[in-house]
């Protein structure tokens, strides 16, 4: 199938290969968690053996110097680092989500061939540092005041000489403190068109503001971005004018992004819950429960909630298509309802099924319940956002 009526294919050896190096960090990772969750800090080291280990530019295109990675391959690797660590998984997908839209994504849309020639230019240099600089991307787009990612932008960029002047706030700027380009949504005074403008993140009047202490995803470091008179220069235009809004109404899929995390984190959780079951979860001080039917009942019910959310999502995914149908929408909206809403599902199970000493600190399930909660919460896809939407569908047309 050509790629302009399929997303962006499946690469197995990439995908195996960038599961694996995931898979082998889980140790450290896992033991990290902790301290993320604890102090509420951003996972420095996991990025640093990220950018080591080529999983920091696995989505960006073979041709510039990265892994080549799908989006559907990104999923499963996104799955794997979030059985160890759902903050870092999340973060993760901040950075990967531009190296998305503006690879693959922008490769389906049809740009006149001068517009597509300077998207090349700006791409590979934001590619190049990505793969030689390590370069960390962050997307915060959320304003707090609409729901929908394209549209009552309050974020204004007026043009200067070599670029633009940007003022504005985003709120839950994931990776704050530590990108290096917050890639934010906002609108030049008169214009329709949604630019994808790449703000320095050490550039003069960018502050970052409030307190970070949340329930959890502590280590996501979502704080409040503000920027006054920012000057971003002409090449940090990563997608050209009115390319966000077309790829976002034409591939909304990446709204799905998000979803491999609480996934992985469900999974997590299974692996937690199965170790506890056979008495070989460090810490825990009870003996092995396996043999209690009671025990196995919410044991299975979990396995079931736990693969219904793999099979939809793997389906939405791997099936992603431009310009999308109705029924195929629906498919999406409801993998993104499932899998956020059995995250948090699977980890009451799990606190039921390990009893009390679940609650401690001293086990994973407490940070990983405190985790699994704000999955169906995260627009532009969140629960109720999806919700609506399936209400609607196919009932109206």
């Amino acid at each position: 199938m050509s790629m302009s009526a399929r997303s962006v294919g499946t690469t197995g050896n990439v995908r195996d290969e960038l599961v694996a190096t995931a898979r082998a960090l889980g140790p450290v990772m896992t033991e990290r968690a902790v301290v993320y969750d604890r102090q509420a800090s951003f996972p420095f080291e996991n990025f640093a053996d990220f950018r080591a280990n080529g999983l920091l530019a696995g989505c960006v295109p073979a041709r510039y110097g990265g892994a080549g990675a799908s989006y559907a391959d990104y999923v499963r690797v996104s799955e794997e680092i979030g059985r160890y660590c759902g903050a870092t998984a999340l973060t993760f997908n901040m950075h990967n989500a531009t190296m998305l839209w503006c690879g693959p994504v922008a490769d389906l849309l049809g740009f006149a061939p001068d517009v597509r020639g300077r998207h090349e230019t700006i791409r590979a240099e934001m590619f190049r540092g990505v793969v030689e600089h390590g370069h960390i991307h962050s997307q915060p787009f959320s304003e707090g005041v609409a729901p929908g990612a394209t549209s009552a932008l309050a974020t204004k960029a007026t043009p200067v000489d070599g670029g633009w002047l940007v003022n504005g706030r985003k709120i839950f700027a994931s990776l704050s403190g530590a990108a290096d380009f917050y890639n934010v949504t906002c609108q030049v005074p008169g214009e329709e068109a949604i630019r994808l403008l790449g703000v320095p993140a050490r550039a003069d009047g960018v502050t970052i503001v409030d307190d970070w202490d949340p329930l959890g995803m502590r280590g996501t470091v979502s704080r409040t971005l503000l920027m006054a008179d920012v000057f971003v220069p002409e090449a940090n235009e990563w997608m050209p004018p009115g390319a966000y809004n077309e790829a976002a109404l034409r591939y909304p899929w990446l709204f799905l992004s998000l979803c491999p995390s609480y996934l992985g984190l469900t999974g997590g959780i299974l692996d937690v819950t199965a170790a506890y079951l056979r008495g070989e979860l460090p810490g825990q001080s009870t003996n092995a429960r396996r043999d209690h039917p009671i025990k196995q009942q919410g044991w299975a019910q979990m396995q079931l909630r736990h693969q219904q959310s793999r099979a939809v999502l793997y389906r939405a995914v791997d099936e992603a298509v431009i310009d999308p149908t109705t029924e195929q929408l629906v498919a999406g909206w409801a993998a993104s309802v499932t899998v956020m809403e059995h995250a948090a599902e699977v980890a009451s199970l799990a606190i039921r099924v390990c009893g009390g000493q679940s609650m401690f600190k001293t086990l994973p399930l407490e940070r990983m319940y405190r985790d699994a909660r704000l999955g169906s919460t995260m627009l532009p896809w969140s629960a109720e956002v999806c919700l609506e939407q399936l209400g609607r569908a196919r009932l109206f047309d």
